[in-house]
């Protein structure tokens, strides 16, 4: 059945059919991944495309992102959403039988075609023809990319296709290419260098973008058998605030380190709205009850316990050894922004021995990038061996630091709780539990591995709060409920 008259539900082979029902599962597609779209926003993006039309799809992919998207660091994503709501080629068959039929009705040489359609590749690169290598890009898929039992395969991978095709080795012959066609001048004058560097980058841009449309010629074919909006949720990458801190990229971290600053004030929001909430008070039900004895027992005026909103003091104890370090150097990072939201805030850091960070973190502001590297170099947190060993960093911490907790202390332990096998000092963390007015463990680890191997996540969940907190939405979420008024 032809995708456009399908009537499967938006989760159902084919997904949205219509363009209302295009936009508006666009819609829902973003804003699962975190973007704020409003209703008036949708309803302009209809206008948009009913002014535009539907005939170029360029044009309209322009109109919806100008209506609907709200920065440029948005964009990335909404283009991954928009190929699957409007794809490029509508109808293509999904079932390509891979290779072509020679003359005689057998199967064409595998190896034959691979080569015949890297030569095609490498033409339509060198000529920069976008039809061209939109049709490579589905050819590549159908041919390459499927995998499965059924004749007609079961998925769909962009992987397989691009490591059977390699484009990128097709970067000297492309440039042969280009010398031939643009090259021979009849002047013998040599070029220059750095016009064949311009030409290389050139030729690994448009190579990347090939790449690019193999992947989204991928992901449509999928949509068409799992349905579009499944594959928006699942296969679309998500934005920096819902990236996992422990599978996190350094370019992935990069990025959600420049989203420090709008989540902090959002976060700042937040909490300033809470404690302008509690500082108008609660009811007081007896004194309330007492004075509704002068109006019939209607209580006309009530009286609330008024109360004085104290900001909390805030301690930070960050392990910062291998994978939890980008979690624990995005939360210190986050904790600084919000600075003017408690009356102290202190942050230690440790591997296996732990040390005072908190002015590394103030003046870390200005290159978030350098942070990790500054507090490994400036601060003592390893002894004699470079393992991250909570038991003894604790002991350290209640040994040289317990003054800083008090009835106003609210503690955050930042790390996933394994400790290599050593002895995990229960009794450390209950005196800090002790002495400060609130503790939490927030562990960028599952739940599932708690306790699996050298993890001792169980044994300190039963002294403290222990949450999971796997990436910048959670942590904000975490923050702005956990902290009291």
């Amino acid at each position: 059945m032809n995708a456009a008259h399908s009537t499967d539900g938006p989760d159902g082979p084919t997904g949205p059919t219509g363009p209302g029902d295009r936009v508006t599962g666009l819609v829902r597609a973003l804003r699962a991944h975190g973007l704020g779209i409003g209703t008036g926003e949708t309803v302009d993006a209809g206008l948009a495309l009913a002014a535009v039309g539907f005939d170029d799809r360029e044009r309209m992919r322009e109109a919806l992102a100008a209506t609907l998207l709200h920065g440029a660091a948005q964009r990335r994503l909404f283009d991954r959403v928009f190929d699957l709501y409007f794809p490029g080629v509508e109808g293509r068959a999904e079932d390509e039988e891979p290779g072509a039929p020679g003359d005689d009705g057998a199967p064409a040489d595998p190896a034959a075609e691979l080569a015949r359609l890297r030569d095609r590749l490498a033409a339509a690169l060198a000529a920069g023809d976008d039809a061209a290598l939109n049709a490579l890009a589905g050819e590549a898929v159908g041919t390459l990319g499927g995998y499965g039992a059924t004749p007609g395969s079961d998925g769909w991978s962009s992987y397989q296709t691009l490591s059977r095709l390699r484009p990128e080795t097709l970067l000297t012959r492309i440039r042969a290419m280009l010398a031939d066609r643009d090259g021979d001048t009849g002047t013998g004058e040599e070029v220059p260098e750095f016009a064949d560097r311009l030409t290389d980058d050139e030729i690994r841009r448009r190579i990347e973008d090939f790449r690019e449309r193999v992947r989204t010629e991928a992901r449509r074919r999928v949509a068409l058998r799992q349905g579009r909006d499944r594959v928006a949720r699942r296969a679309v990458a998500v934005t920096p605030d819902r990236v996992d801190f422990l599978l996190a990229g350094r370019d992935q971290l990069d990025e959600l380190r420049r989203t420090v600053r709008p989540l902090a004030r959002k976060l700042a929001t937040r909490l300033a709205a809470r404690r302008r909430r509690a500082a108008r008070g609660r009811i007081d039900l007896r004194r309330t009850l007492r004075r509704s004895l002068s109006t019939g027992g209607v209580p006309v005026r009530p009286v609330l316990r008024r109360r004085r909103p104290g900001r909390p003091e805030l301690v930070l104890l960050c392990d910062v050894s291998g994978s939890v370090a980008g979690f624990a150097h995005f939360t210190m990072l986050l904790v600084q922004a919000l600075h003017d939201q408690f009356s102290r805030v202190r942050v230690f850091a440790f591997v296996n021995r732990v040390d005072e960070v908190t002015d590394l973190v103030a003046r870390g502001r200005a290159d978030p990038a350098g942070l990790g590297g500054r507090i490994l170099a400036e601060a003592t947190l390893t002894g004699w061996h470079g393992q991250s060993d909570y038991g003894t960093a604790l002991g350290e911490f209640t040994e040289r630091y317990l003054d800083v907790l008090g009835p106003r202390t609210v503690v955050f332990v930042l790390g996933d709780a394994r400790t290599n096998r050593s002895d995990p000092n229960l009794a450390a963390l209950e005196l800090v539990a002790d002495r400060a007015r609130r503790v939490y463990w927030l562990n960028p680890e599952q739940p599932a591995l708690w306790s699996t191997g050298d993890s001792v996540a169980h044994a300190y969940a039963e002294l403290v709060e222990m949450r999971p907190c796997r990436n910048a939405r959670q942590l904000a979420e975490l923050i702005g409920r956990l902290l009291p008024v």
